[in-house]
């Protein structure tokens, strides 16, 4: 049975036999976030990153989110990236979560605005220490000499903080992406997809299903 269906002008949200209407898109992503967690083999929270230069050149790659809720979608990452400079000069981007084992997937589309310092001191505080120093280690995205140039960049930080703790680093912080379009895609036999789209408007959102 579909995890959701068409019902009366919003969408009806199927779990066994209980059902529910809903107009909350965030409600639905945590609900098919939680089963992929009992399913997926590593990562349920990964999710592709797509980001755009000053010239609309594109470019993807994987993240995890760290954190979910009515606000948006946060990932971190160093400032000072590829990824990162591209949202300084484009702060609009597209997610795209795939569950292989559910035959699922939810495409997010909308702007990012930093998240503040104290929810980013946050974060890092609660990564195990050997993140946090290749947090100050890594000069993501940069050249690199060979393995032995980043094994010593880590050896050093690590005997810089020895065993005190490790602060953030000012070019490490987090984004939260402020969906205005979620699509909900759930494969069907024959290629006879669902798709259901929420899509914000005027700060309400608005449910349409599409054709597969």
């Amino acid at each position: 049975m579909p995890s959701w269906q068409l019902y009366g002008g919003a969408h009806r949200t199927v779990d066994g036999d209980t059902a529910a209407v809903t107009n909350d898109p965030f409600g639905l992503f945590r609900q098919w976030l939680a089963d992929a967690e009992k399913s997926e083999p590593n990562d349920p929270n990964a999710m592709a990153l797509a980001t755009a230069d000053a010239e609309g050149r594109p470019s993807v790659r994987m993240v995890l989110l760290k954190g979910v809720d009515e606000r948006g979608f946060v990932f971190y990452t160093n400032l000072t990236s590829r990824k990162g400079q591209q949202l300084a000069a484009n702060p609009r981007v597209g997610l795209c979560f795939h569950w292989k084992t559910l035959r699922k997937q939810v495409n997010v589309e909308g702007p990012v605005s930093p998240v503040d310092a104290a929810e980013a001191d946050a974060y890092f505080a609660s990564r195990d220490r050997g993140s946090q120093i290749g947090a100050w280690a890594s000069k993501q995205s940069q050249p690199l000499d060979g393995r032995f140039a980043l094994e010593g960049r880590v050896a050093q930080f690590a005997a810089k903080f020895h065993v005190g703790t490790v602060p953030r680093p000012e070019f490490w912080s987090g984004f939260r992406v402020v969906p205005e379009r979620i699509e909900f895609w759930e494969d069907r036999p024959f290629r006879l997809h669902n798709r259901l789209v929420f899509q914000r408007t005027d700060g309400a959102w608005q449910t349409q299903n599409l054709f597969p």
